[in-house]
């Protein structure tokens, strides 16, 4: 994207809020004002009652994509688009997030920028899991996080983790999250998980309440791939808290990071420490 002449985008707006529409009608004109087209995707675009397009056609077309609500809005953005290797602009509406972290008073200024090439864009590894079901791969993509847990609150569940085929652990307790750099400020933070840098090259494990106290998160270099499975009973996979998969007596899930990564763009002066100190309210 650098350095070439910006045409058009799509914009996403975050789903069930129709009180966007003020919001996407100042966006909307910003860009038109540089004589840049923007596509609205068509399920934001009935919320607000306009016509809008494909998701597969903005995708296709776009330069670049405009994520326009909140981190979670952001992130599906991400996993829908993984195939399209196209960037991200995330632009908050309400609070500052750890992604979408322009607001749209400063969107003017920086589509100046973005046309001066004044920009900068953040590549973030991504987790791919495969599932065989019925001898037929399921191939999941998750921004933050990859979670197994037990399909009833009353239930332990036992997850037999490898790492490159070879045994490593046996979580027990109510699961494990597998966590991006960029999710590992999500629920890894809030189950006890390390703060990753997000342009790292690496995943983390961290278990949750688990049965021992020497059951401790890990960090993982890239290059490993891992294997989880459940000797005793059914397990659900949680991707990016959104998408909720059942994983069998049996079955494995193998998870390791793409070989692509996502594309978000940044003012210039973007600072991730500065927006962990103000997320987190470190030194206060």
């Amino acid at each position: 994207m650098n350095g070439k002449t910006i045409k058009k985008i799509g914009v996403i707006l975050r789903p069930s809020t129709p009180e966007l529409k003020d919001g996407y009608a100042k966006l909307e004109k910003i860009f038109k004002n540089y004589n840049i087209e923007v596509l609205l995707e068509n399920r934001s675009a009935q919320m607000i009652g306009t016509v809008g397009e494909s998701f597969e056609k903005i995708c296709q077309e776009s330069d670049f994509l405009v994520s326009f609500g909140g981190d979670g809005t952001l992130i599906s953005t991400v996993r829908k688009s993984f195939d399209y290797d196209i960037p991200i602009l995330g632009v908050y509406a309400g609070n500052l997030g750890f992604l979408a972290d322009l607001s749209l008073d400063e969107l003017d200024a920086f589509v100046q920028k973005i046309i001066q090439n004044k920009y900068k864009v953040d590549e973030r590894a991504v987790l791919e899991a495969t599932v065989i079901k019925n001898s037929k791969e399921i191939k999941m993509y998750a921004f933050n996080d990859i979670v197994l847990t037990r399909t009833r609150v009353s239930n332990m569940i036992h997850i037999e983790t490898l790492i490159d085929s070879r045994s490593f652990n046996t979580y027990y307790g109510d699961g494990v999250i597998v966590s991006t750099p960029t999710g590992s400020t999500a629920y890894n933070l809030s189950a006890g998980g390390p703060v990753l840098f997000p342009m790292s090259n690496v995943f983390a494990l961290t278990p949750i309440c688990p049965h021992s106290l020497t059951q401790r998160p890990i960090v993982l270099p890239g290059r490993f791939a891992i294997e989880m499975k459940t000797s005793e009973e059914r397990a659900l996979i949680i991707i990016d808290g959104q998408d909720v998969h059942e994983l069998e007596l049996g079955e494995s899930v193998h998870i390791k990071l793409a070989t692509k990564t996502v594309k978000l763009i940044h003012k210039e002066e973007y600072n991730y420490f500065d927006v962990l100190k103000e997320k987190l309210r470190w030194g206060e």
